[in-house]
């Protein structure tokens, strides 16, 4: 995903060029006063780079609040939203379940640095519903639970080399910042400044679907290799849908070499399913993280494993990881409250049907019309892409140019009142709380501003 976070953040904010063929824009008067406002506080005038809209048209949206499938911004635009927090409000904003929950956890406190019960509660909730997980630890992040996952792999197999995959993006520790090289098999190079030169070249870059890559890795640096880390369902740079049999290959070569599985499940973790995509591919990682999803949105994450694995955790092994705000018991009551809620019959069936209905009444639309235009899902998780490909399977495949496109739609859905992430290599999602009526008002929306987009 980094390269897609350069190419987001390398653009020019601009004014919202004059058309005469879409919506008339939405006013953005207060949240243009607050982003310039935020600018005199923040790099950027944001706290996480992608929220500068620096790809798209206009200035940051401000959002006041959500409820259900909606959001409304500092102007009382509302919207449909698509982007759900990034993917975690799976059961919509303001789920009152999620929120009662939090506020009757709040009365009690908010922090103590202390085991509480919740802990064992949501523990006990993902591991009696996840065969594929033994024991976990809770962290503050997706970013602390893959840092945490790879020094665990470390340690572990006592090695120190690890490969990831051009195009998949595991938050931001040094290790991880990297890209790929020229070479078939390299060892990355820093896409950050401030990450140390000495960090990536214990990381080795290769492409996605490339099973001689990994082959050629793995006989290079024999013996060296702790862990293979990858987005079993690439969702950070555009949705780069792997087949099983590529998934399976992943699985068989590291067991054949000694070498950790571990599957970055904080985007599709307990978004395809409750079991995530180890689940819906039936395909054992040796470890896991998920994200916030499992804290109903809160500042939350995990790692998991076997229990051999995780006994090399401290306190128990030589591992050490710790977080003074771990298990924090406002977010273990939301992540209760939401995953009972998807461990219930028929939860999946439901959204994912939902889903397909819908993206598949926006690619009837678009075929219909001759448009280069796809959209690409699994799940409840969508991708609209500006191609003719069948399947876009590596970040190499994603046509730049096609981004113009998407900054058009994306102005558009805005001033039809649809929300997506201001970036065409983010992915969208669809919750619970999307109903028939708000379905049907955003296919509406999304065929008119492809017909802007291609002229019609």
């Amino acid at each position: 995903m980094f390269d897609s976070i350069k190419k987001i953040f390398s653009g020019n904010e601009g004014d919202l060029p004059v058309s005469t063929v879409g919506k008339p824009d939405i006013s953005r008067e207060k949240s243009a006063e607050l982003y310039e406002k935020a600018k005199t506080y923040f790099p950027g005038g944001v706290n996480s780079p992608v929220r500068a809209f620096k790809s798209v048209y206009g200035t940051p949206l401000f959002i006041k609040k959500g409820d259900g499938c909606h959001i409304w911004d500092e102007d009382d635009n509302q919207f449909i939203d698509f982007c759900c927090s990034w993917g975690p409000l799976i059961l919509g904003h303001n789920h009152t379940k999620v929120r009662e929950s939090v506020i009757e956890t709040m009365q009690s406190g908010v922090s103590f640095g202390a085991p509480t019960a919740l802990e064992n509660e949501l523990a006990e909730l993902i591991l009696k519903n996840n065969k594929y997980v033994e024991k976990l630890r809770f962290v503050s992040s997706g970013t602390e639970a893959v840092m945490s996952a790879i020094r665990v792999a470390r340690g572990y197999t006592k090695r120190d080399k690890i490969i990831k995959f051009e195009g998949c993006y595991h938050g931001h520790t040094d290790a991880l910042l990297v890209k790929a090289g020229s070479g078939l098999v390299t060892f990355g190079e820093t896409s950050s400044a401030g990450v140390p030169k000495g960090f990536v070249n214990e990381t080795i870059v290769i492409s996605l679907n490339d099973r001689e890559a990994l082959k050629t890795a793995f006989a290079e640096f024999k013996d060296q290799i702790a862990a293979v880390i990858i987005e079993p369902i690439p969702a950070n740079n555009g949705l780069l849908l792997q087949d099983k049999e590529y998934l399976q290959f992943l699985r068989d070569i590291c067991t054949q070499n000694g070498t950790l599985l571990i599957f970055d499940e904080v985007i599709s973790g307990f978004r395809i399913g409750f079991e995530g995509a180890a689940g819906y591919y039936q395909i054992k990682p040796d470890m896991v993280t998920y994200g916030k999803i499992i804290g109903g949105g809160l500042p939350v994450g995990c790692y998991g494993a076997s229990k051999e694995i995780m006994a090399h955790v401290s306190p128990d092994g030589g591992v050490y990881q710790g977080g003074t705000l771990s298990g924090n018991p406002v977010a273990m009551s939301a992540g209760i409250a939401q995953l009972t809620e998807l461990a219930r019959m028929g939860f999946y069936r439901d959204l994912n049907g939902k889903t397909e209905e819908f993206v598949q009444s926006i690619q009837r639309f678009a075929t219909a019309r001759n448009y280069k235009f796809k959209v690409f899902y699994i799940g409840s998780i969508f991708w609209f892409a500006f191609t003719d490909q069948e399947a876009v399977r590596k970040a190499e495949e994603i046509d730049p140019a096609s981004m113009e496109k998407f900054k058009v739609m994306h102005r558009e859905l805005l001033n039809r009142g649809v929300y997506l992430g201001p970036s065409g290599y983010e992915v969208g999602f669809i919750s619970s709380a999307h109903n028939k009526v708000e379905l049907e008002k955003a296919k509406r929306a999304i065929f008119e501003s492809l017909d802007v987009v291609f002229g019609k």
